[in-house]
């Protein structure tokens, strides 16, 4: 008897925290309907790393050019208009693809990038793969497309490539004060714009928005002139030449 009353307060427990993580997640995605995130786990982690602020600059949906989101669109979730977070043909290539071996290959949305990076750590578990469900339905119902994008657009990672920032930052710690002791981690269209082209988000071209979406798949590890990224950008433009508009929101 003891231990079913026992047995019955554990689910009590468990059901009450449960109604409190839904109640948390829940205001927590509402809030930043509204609100833009003030800083993600990954730009923590690497302002952490290289001891710096990481260089991003936050601009609205409607101040970032029709090019560079054509780019990213093509280069990352060609099916983002048309899906409700999960792009369940791209899972099932990638399960085929994984199971005959080789590198291993990924099939997350825009949505599920949006939603690990603003809620989540970085890592591999099933615990996140999970939340990461969770939080993608979330966003999906809550936030709506352009939103989403707009707030993929401004987190998401531009390089330096990782030899660089540590060159920066072995130039600092000699003491060494120059243009290239103050690279920073680059985040969002408009810092790379700026970094990469001297330009804003809004002005960027269809080369060079291809150029900056060719080096999200590894933007520590390979720069724009790396032979990925070369082969990346070709497909990409082939992509906004044929569909480009069709995709836009």
């Amino acid at each position: 008897m003891l231990s079913l009353f026992l047995f019955y307060r554990i689910l009590k427990w468990i059901f009450r925290l449960l109604l409190a993580f839904i109640a948390i997640s829940l205001l927590w995605v509402i809030a930043y309907r509204f609100i833009n995130p003030p800083s993600t786990a990954l730009m923590r982690s690497r302002g952490n790393l290289y001891d710096t602020e990481c260089n991003q600059t936050w601009v609205s949906y409607d101040d970032i050019g029709n090019n560079i989101k054509m780019a990213v669109i093509c280069g990352e979730d060609q099916r983002f208009k048309e899906h409700y977070g999960f792009d369940f043909k791209a899972i099932q290539k990638a399960i085929q693809h994984n199971m005959s071996g080789g590198k291993v290959r990924g099939a997350s949305t825009i949505s599920q990038q949006t939603a690990k990076n603003v809620f989540l750590w970085e890592g591999r578990s099933w615990v996140r793969k999970g939340l990461e469900v969770w939080f993608t339905a979330l966003i999906e119902l809550l936030w709506g497309k352009e939103r989403i994008l707009e707030v993929y657009l401004n987190i998401i990672e531009f390089g330096p490539s990782e030899d660089a920032l540590l060159k920066a930052q072995s130039l600092r710690a000699e003491g060494i004060d120059s243009e290239k002791a103050r690279i920073a981690p680059v985040f969002g269209v408009e810092a790379a714009a700026q970094f990469y082209f001297n330009t804003s988000a809004n002005n960027l071209t269809k080369t060079q928005a291809a150029k900056l979406a060719s080096i999200l798949p590894c933007p520590s590890s390979c720069g724009m002139s790396s032979p990925f990224a070369y082969k990346h950008r070709l497909f990409i433009l082939r992509c906004m030449r044929k569909w480009g508009k069709k995709l836009l929101l």
